[in-house]
């Protein structure tokens, strides 16, 4: 096209200048040469300029042909999926993958799961309607609930078989449920030891100090733990499970999951139960105990006032049975020192706002914890065996013999001081602070309406929280 140009004005110049000296004819002449030119060039340039547009188009089309096949393509290809979609689906199979994957189904694969719901049920009822226990019950009850319910997968007691926790599935991630990490503080010990610093800060231990006989009364309260211990081995429970199941005669649910979590795991659920009930049933095991081994006369018996307990003893106190319970039994440092902690930030005074905080805020929400992984553990496999109601069985028997065996103490400690202890205090040697200590002062008043017995009683009461952590670390230093 340039070219073209070029050579166009090239033949005007040249016309132009030779025309200067031509004459007219030639002028003529000139100017028709000149016109034929400029028709060839108008010519041959629009031919070029066609052919330039036409091979234009011709690339374009080239190249949007792949473009405009590509959706085509895809479109077929859509279309084969779309048809073996179609002829694939079923409803049929559908529904019966959505039912198999429900948990409606875990009920038909085993029946122990409805079970043990009907029993969360039960302990549900217990809490909320007849309020035995219901801080403990409840989340208890509903632990056990969350953890059969089929396909759930909140708690998988394999990750704690063998009684030792296995790190390596934690660490993954995979198939660990809520309840399982719950679990690692029962496991680990840590809940009993901040359920007993809460304790001890709500403890008195005035009573004990002002009467320190009240320790001897403690003690004999903790026979049923050691009675129960050979009666469960003789039935052929391993000594770890047999030591499990005595402590329930302590009647100190803390203490009873602190020693079952070392030594027997596969029975914390039944015995913390059974711990725990027969906790929230001392108004009605101990009362007819109390009255089948003492005379009216005897519970009549109306105790002198104890001593006024300064504060420097009451400071003193639970450092030096700390530094020499722990030394006489190292597995008792746990419990004793916790419990002892929480007493120390309750007397000194300077603490208040410590205090404060173990006794509501800390108990509290250890408590929820310690209960929903508690029932937990309750699953099936493990609750509904014939050894569940062999422990249920002994566990009443080692409160009763507790019971008893704090009761003859008194009647021991009666004899001995002609008169001057009434034996109704020591059916307080168990450890449920501060019912146990209530029923005896409740008995005492029954036969004599001007019989206050709560203050003495509460010196054997908390002597019994200290007598059964000694034997839990007793056992655990054994068997452990």
């Amino acid at each position: 096209m340039m070219k073209s140009l070029k050579l166009y004005f090239t033949l005007l110049v040249s016309a132009l200048f030779l025309a200067l000296p031509a004459q007219a004819q030639d002028v003529e002449a000139a100017t028709e040469q000149l016109v034929q030119a400029t028709e060839t060039l108008v010519t041959e340039s629009l031919e070029a300029a066609a052919v330039a547009i036409e091979t234009a188009a011709e690339t374009i089309e080239a190249e949007a042909e792949p473009v405009a096949a590509q959706p085509a393509a895809t479109k077929s290809t859509q279309g084969r999926d779309n048809a073996d979609i179609d002829q694939n689906f079923s409803v049929g199979t559908a529904l019966k993958k959505f039912v198999s994957d429900t948990g409606f189904k875990g009920f038909a694969d085993d029946w122990r799961f409805a079970v043990m719901i009907l029993v969360a049920f039960v302990l549900l009822y217990l809490a909320i309607v007849k309020k035995f226990e219901p801080l403990l019950l409840m989340p208890i009850a509903f632990g056990m609930l969350l953890t059969n319910l089929p396909g759930a997968g909140m708690f998988h007691a394999e990750l704690f078989a063998g009684g030792h926790v296995h790190w390596a599935d934690f660490a993954s991630g995979s198939g660990v449920g809520l309840l399982d990490y719950l679990y690692l503080g029962v496991k680990l010990g840590i809940y009993p030891c901040l359920i007993f610093v809460g304790v001890g800060a709500m403890t008195d231990f005035g009573p004990l100090i002002a009467n320190p006989k009240s320790f001897l009364l403690g003690a004999a309260a903790q026979t049923g733990i050691f009675l129960t211990f050979i009666a469960a081995y003789a039935m052929g429970f391993t000594p770890e499970q047999a030591g499990s199941i005595g402590i329930i005669g302590g009647a100190d649910g803390p203490t009873a999951i602190f020693l079952t979590a070392k030594l027997a795991p596969e029975l914390l659920g039944p015995i913390a139960v059974a711990a725990y009930s027969y906790m929230a049933l001392v108004p009605v095991i101990q009362p007819p105990i109390m009255r089948a081994l003492t005379t009216k006369k005897e519970r009549q018996i109306k105790m002198v006032q104890t001593r006024t307990v300064s504060k420097t003893e009451k400071i003193i106190f639970p450092i030096v049975v700390t530094i020499f319970v722990a030394l006489l039994l190292p597995d008792t440092a746990p419990l004793i020192g916790c419990l002892m902690l929480g007493n120390l930030f309750k007397e000194t005074g300077c603490t208040d706002r410590l205090s404060d905080t173990v006794q509501n805020a800390l108990m509290n929400i250890v408590t929820i914890l310690l209960s929903t992984a508690v029932g937990a553990t309750m699953v099936g496999s493990n609750f509904l065996t014939a050894e569940t109601l062999k422990i249920v069985v002994l566990g009443v028997c080692a409160f009763i013999l507790s019971t008893v065996g704090g009761l003859l103490g008194g009647l021991v400690m009666c004899k001995l001081t002609k008169g001057k202890v009434n034996p109704l205090i020591g059916s307080a040697g168990v450890s449920a602070v501060p019912m146990a200590a209530r029923v005896s002062n409740l008995e005492g008043q029954k036969a004599n309406p001007s019989n206050f017995l709560l203050m003495h009683a509460m010196g054997p009461n908390v002597a019994g929280v200290i007598g059964s952590a000694i034997a839990a670390g007793f056992l655990l230093s054994v068997f452990g």
